[in-house]
């Protein structure tokens, strides 16, 4: 499958934003050649409508669209295939799953995604504090390995990590080499998170792509900050 952004690295504005707030990033940010994508969260997407996002978007740029649905990939494993086809039909060009709900469901989503054509960027570590086990949440830490490595096995090359916590981005990065996955990172996590992009790109490997959301869309001049933003890659 190709990938799904043509550039090694770049800034991905993820659009936690109301449907004007949406266009004005597009527009503001079309034109940077290392804005890779525009992530579309559920509470855009679910307001608006994707198919309407999709036509907003392609009046300015024909960037990828992925779409974070914040946590995809955690029901049953017959809902997958509705899931991805209703995304490729509506012209998104990517999902995020994370798959919480464990290998069934993680199996079925993905393959449900590759078969109609449609790529999938997968996640297993959070951002946030009381997460695993050991920080007093509820995923057990050795579970957050096999979910890289399960979808690794299905062919998988894209993966969201933790962009605030440099440690992890390196060891997801040498498990999935040890998978024989030569992977695509993207990480949320920066500036209002704590994380350092600089910091990040350490040890994210050659192709990793920056999720930047309050950042920009807060921001009084969209432009500036995003281009500002991409020399830290």
């Amino acid at each position: 499958m190709a990938e799904i952004i043509n550039i090694d690295r770049s800034i991905i504005p993820a659009c936690d934003v109301n449907k004007e707030k949406f266009e004005d990033i597009v527009r503001e940010t079309r034109d940077i050649t290392q804005i890779g994508a525009y992530k579309l969260s559920a509470a855009l997407g679910l307001s608006v409508g994707l198919p309407t996002l999709v036509n907003i978007a392609r009046r300015h740029t024909n960037k990828p669209l992925i779409y974070d649905h914040q946590k995809a990939g955690t029901d049953i494993p017959d809902t997958g295939k509705d899931f991805a086809t209703m995304l490729r039909d509506c012209g998104i060009d990517a999902m995020i799953i994370f798959p919480l709900a464990g290998p069934a469901t993680q199996t079925a989503w993905i393959q449900s995604a590759q078969e109609v054509n449609l790529p999938v960027i997968s996640g297993g570590h959070m951002t946030h504090e009381r997460f695993l086990a050991s920080e007093g949440g509820y995923i057990e830490d050795a579970a957050i390995e096999k979910m890289y490595t399960n979808s690794a096995s299905l062919g998988v090359t894209d993966y969201v990590v933790p962009g605030n916590k440099p440690e992890v981005i390196k060891r997801i990065r040498e498990i999935l080499i040890a998978s024989k996955v030569d992977p695509v990172f993207y990480a949320p996590g920066f500036i209002t998170q704590g994380g350092s992009i600089s910091e990040a790109a350490l040890v994210a490997g050659p192709k990793w792509h920056a999720i930047v959301g309050r950042a920009i869309y807060e921001a009084r001049d969209i432009q500036k900050v995003a281009m500002s933003l991409v020399g830290h890659l």
